[in-house]
């Protein structure tokens, strides 16, 4: 195996500039797909994470049996929250846990009426991490000792032609079913940048919702905040643990479509980078058959000393997946530099904020997030795909007869 390798080695840089040139453009484009890698990440932390922030959190906890009631958002009390919420919070990932009481109702008033969900929020802890609370575009975010006032979206208010001081009716169910109805004063008005989020989602104190729906001391989901995106299933199995018999799901579960989306993306960019690797491995067919017929005699030679037709062929498979691996390791070095360098220094991304609906959740910059793994996916891709680009030339040169191939001229 080390004479093969060896033999292989000094045949790859024959041709220095034609090798260098192949190596070089494997190697950009496996740049190109690391940092691409790197920059979907820092756009998942950006985008998708202050989505899920803003949709219910990356872990949601309930009582057992919520999920087959879930349509009709019940308000069915969670035994010994604190229980959770202490589990969670103990997990080195966890940023935040946060108690909430979430329901349906309306909010009306000259205007008309409109359906909204009602979340009732403990606001000292979910301003740390909310986008609502960085987003108020007129007058301020909850405090928690607030009674009768509400945060809506800039969509409803501009909906129902109300500011900041207008008074509005907020109508909802309590536990055993029975109508309450409340006169709200708007204190806030949050600009998220999606209006079918402002439009159907208000915010009240955590007390207050309490006292509204007859809940008093109780809530109906604790919603748990990470560091980052796909740092779920630990946390998930230390819940379960900790504090076992109640329901806990992800994000993946309860945002269905933006999992869809996410996946759809990835998806698509995996068949895209398989792709252009493919155009670049050409190169390597290239430079193996031009081999091949160059080095005939050769061929004819080492056939004649007694080397076997597949160990012919293992050579110029070596000679294939041994470019391939310079092409990986350039790449790696290059990719993983400047996912290093943007990891630090971000993208500034602010320009394009109104481009989509869920783009102006990007607030400044984009950092882009080293992934090892993809590198080492990637890197494996490159390899075999260059040992593939490899094969023809290596079978080509296998049935070479020693005889014919010692009088090529």
């Amino acid at each position: 195996m080390t004479l093969f390798l060896r033999i292989a080695w000094r045949n790859v840089w024959r041709q220095r500039r034609r090798t260098f040139l192949i190596a070089i453009g494997m190697g950009v484009t496996m740049t190109l797909l690391v940092f691409y890698d790197g920059l979907i990440g820092g756009f998942e932390q950006a985008i998708y994470g202050n989505a899920i922030q803003l949709l219910g959190g990356n872990l949601q906890v309930h009582a057992p049996g919520y999920n087959e009631k879930l349509g009709r958002k019940p308000l069915l009390p969670m035994q010994d929250p604190d229980l959770v919420v202490q589990a969670a919070e103990a997990q080195s990932n966890v940023v935040v846990a946060s108690k909430r009481i979430v329901t349906g109702g309306l909010v009306t008033n000259r205007e008309g009426a409109f359906a909204v969900s009602v979340i009732g929020v403990e606001t000292d802890k979910e301003g740390l991490i909310t986008p609502v609370a960085d987003n108020i575009s007129s007058g301020r975010y909850l405090n928690p000792d607030d009674g009768d006032l509400i945060v809506i979206g800039q969509g409803l208010a501009t909906a129902m032609d109300i500011k900041v001081g207008d008074r509005i009716t907020m109508v909802g169910n309590s536990t055993h079913e029975q109508t309450r109805q409340r006169t709200m004063t708007v204190v806030g008005i949050y600009d998220v940048g999606v209006p079918s989020i402002e439009k159907t989602t208000i915010y009240i104190s955590l007390a207050e919702a309490q006292g509204l729906f007859g809940l008093e001391g109780q809530v109906t989901e604790i919603v748990i905040s990470l560091k980052q995106i796909g740092q779920e299933p630990p946390v998930i199995k230390a819940i379960n643990e900790l504090a076992p018999g109640y329901e806990v799901e992800s994000w993946e579960t309860s945002i269905p479509d933006l999992k869809k989306t996410m996946d759809m993306k990835t998806g698509v960019m995996g068949y895209l980078g398989v792709f252009m690797l493919g155009i670049a491995a050409i190169g390597i067919l290239n430079l193996l058959m031009m081999a091949v017929f160059e080095r005939t005699r050769e061929i004819g030679v080492i056939g004649a000393m007694g080397l076997k037709p597949r160990e012919i062929t293992f050579l110029f498979l070596l000679e294939g997946t041994l470019i391939g691996l310079m092409g990986a390791a350039i790449g790696a070095v290059l990719g993983t530099t400047i996912n290093g360098i943007f990891s630090v220094v971000g993208m500034n991304y602010s320009q394009f904020a109104d481009l989509t609906e869920y783009t102006a959740l990007i607030s400044g910059s984009i950092y882009t997030q080293l992934v090892p793994m993809k590198v080492l996916q990637h890197a494996i891709t490159v390899a075999v795909i260059s040992a593939l680009a490899a094969l023809y030339p290596a079978m080509e040169a296998s049935r070479r007869e020693p005889a014919e191939a010692l009088h090529y001229v």
